[in-house]
């Protein structure tokens, strides 16, 4: 079986032992959890994904224990996929209650809130609301943008960048809000606007003042033009600032990998993003691998490559990939 396979066999297994009626068998998992935080057994395993499971999956009819359980599960594993199906079958008042949750005393509580809520949260039961409506996230993500914990930042980061993907508007309207705040906040904010700014698109890359007017490509080639399966592309290329000031540059990649239809799928990496002095020239090498993973499918023939500065796309150069 699949993890999630494996995860809802567990739960259907475990509800056999456990009290007949929903509300006593929650009694029951809250009291495994005592025990195990008794027996130091650790928190946010992986394994004790079926708890949150359970009530997924016994739960949806019995909004309030559901509720209640989830806000002290999550302290002990994360809730976020759980929350996914309660947010489908009573989206309003799931809203409030995870808008309460912002303000939770608890940071693992605090984080369900925002994770919960994102509009495309990976392995995540889709929500479509949240992503037609993302007003309704935003006093969540407002309640958190300068949460003391890393982790409920960085979930805030995400949301937004999910949020950015649909809604762009909404995302800069509160980048404008809260850019200057902190140090932390204005990371969470970039971390947030990394989908945007991969796309280039203008209004971000203004509100970070990254021109690309001022800066000359030079020296692009392809080292590699043929490409195993199992190899690394390597290329090569020089990018000099020419303006009489210093600049912030960013510098990326973009690949157009090919598909089984013949069509091709963009994907842009990031190389750098620092500041240039008048005149600096920067000579950068790079190798992408195609080794075999399992998150990605190669298909022979020919491949494109680009080269981004400040958002701005060169023209495309050719490579091909052939089999091992």
């Amino acid at each position: 079986m699949e993890l999630k396979q494996r995860m809802r066999h567990t739960t259907v297994v475990l509800h056999r032992f456990l009290s007949p009626t929903y509300p006593e068998a929650v009694q029951d998992l809250l009291k495994l959890i005592q025990q195990l935080r008794k027996n130091n057994f650790g928190e946010d395993h992986l394994a004790m994904m079926f708890l949150p499971d359970f009530i997924e999956h016994y739960g949806q009819e019995d909004y309030e224990t559901s509720v209640k359980a989830l806000e002290v599960v999550t302290q002990f594993v994360s809730c976020e996929f759980a929350v996914r199906p309660f947010l489908q079958k009573y989206f309003d008042a799931m809203m409030m209650q995870m808008e309460a949750w912002s303000l939770h005393e608890n940071a693992k509580v605090r984080r369900l809130a925002s994770e919960g809520s994102r509009p495309a949260l990976p392995w995540g039961l889709a929500v479509p609301i949240l992503k037609k409506d993302p007003g309704r996230i935003m006093p969540i993500l407002e309640n958190l943008i300068n949460d003391p914990s890393e982790s409920v930042r960085r979930s805030v980061a995400n949301n937004l960048n999910d949020i950015s993907k649909n809604q762009p508007d909404v995302v800069l309207k509160f980048i404008t809000r809260w850019m200057g705040l902190s140090k932390e906040t204005d990371a969470i904010i970039k971390h947030g606007s990394r989908s945007l700014l991969k796309k280039g698109h203008e209004e971000i890359l203004a509100h970070y003042n990254l021109e690309s007017r001022h800066l000359e490509l030079s020296e692009f080639e392809i080292l590699t033009p043929e490409v195993k399966i199992g190899d690394s592309l390597e290329f090569t290329f020089a990018v000099r600032n020419t303006d009489i000031v210093r600049q912030t540059v960013r510098l990326e990649y973009a690949l157009y990998y090919k598909r089984l239809n013949g069509q091709v799928s963009k994907k842009v990496f990031k190389i750098s993003e620092r500041d240039y002095e008048p005149g600096h020239v920067a000579v950068v090498k790079r190798r992408q691998s195609f080794r075999i993973i399992t998150t990605r499918v190669y298909y022979l023939g020919d491949h494109r490559l680009s080269v981004i500065l400040n958002g701005q796309e060169s023209e495309l150069q050719s490579f091909e990939l052939k089999d091992a």
